[in-house]
């Protein structure tokens, strides 16, 4: 059953109204305002949801702050029109791939974002915008840019990995490169090495397997 909330209009601003079955109410018999059905009161759930206290908006904010803190991709999109339909598959697709998919306001996103590598994003927080991220450098990227080649009601803004500020083509570059997966298997299937060796190896922090490469690629130079 839906809710409705009473609301007071001055009769003088809006003319005579028809609050009787009779017909409108003269300007002059009426009383100075009347009471009339407004639009369905929210319930109070909602008003929960969509009007954070200030103790909720600090939570919001300690969460966001800290997730930043661990992920190695921030990847910022404008949502140009999707349904929900649409938004929900971009969740289930961020999920699978080890991504997230936010929407914060952006106040609290900018107020989120310091303190952490990524606060030079903090210019690109202009209207609809979500932040993808993951702690695999490439698959929130992957995931964003693949997606809106199949829809247009989702547009690549920028993001960052760590302190290092990316443009749209710049997200684009990064999703085209292998995922830390990926790369772990090329390492396993380049070297040769014991088992317990390759085993470590391919556990090792994105860092550590930028420096294998590296001496890989040295060692074939030489």
């Amino acid at each position: 059953m839906a809710l409705f909330r009473v609301c007071l209009f001055p009769l003088k601003r809006f003319g005579p109204v028809n609050l009787s079955p009779f017909g409108p109410v003269p300007h002059a018999a009426a009383k100075a305002f009347a009471w009339v059905r407004c639009a369905p009161e929210r319930p109070a759930h909602e008003y929960v949801e969509n009007g954070m206290d200030r103790n909720q908006k600090a939570e919001v904010v300690s969460a966001l702050n800290a997730h930043l803190a661990e992920v190695g991709v921030v990847v910022v999109t404008r949502n140009l029109g999707m349904t929900v339909a649409q938004s929900t598959d971009l969740r289930q697709k961020m999920r699978a791939a080890g991504a997230t998919y936010k929407v914060t306001k952006n106040r609290l996103a900018r107020i989120a974002l310091e303190g952490t590598d990524y606060t030079g994003i903090s210019d690109l927080l202009t209207g609809p915008v979500a932040l993808a991220s993951s702690a695999d450098p490439v698959a929130a990227a992957k995931v964003a840019v693949e997606f809106a080649k199949t829809n247009d009601k989702i547009e690549i803004v920028g993001g960052a990995m760590g302190e290092v500020l990316l443009n749209a083509e710049g997200v684009k570059a990064l999703a085209s490169m292998p995922s830390l997966d990926e790369l772990r298997a090329k390492i396993v299937g380049l070297l040769v090495a014991p088992a317990t060796k390759l085993a470590t190896v391919t556990q090792a922090p994105a860092a550590q397997l930028a420096r294998v490469f590296n001496a890989y690629a040295e060692k074939n130079a030489a």
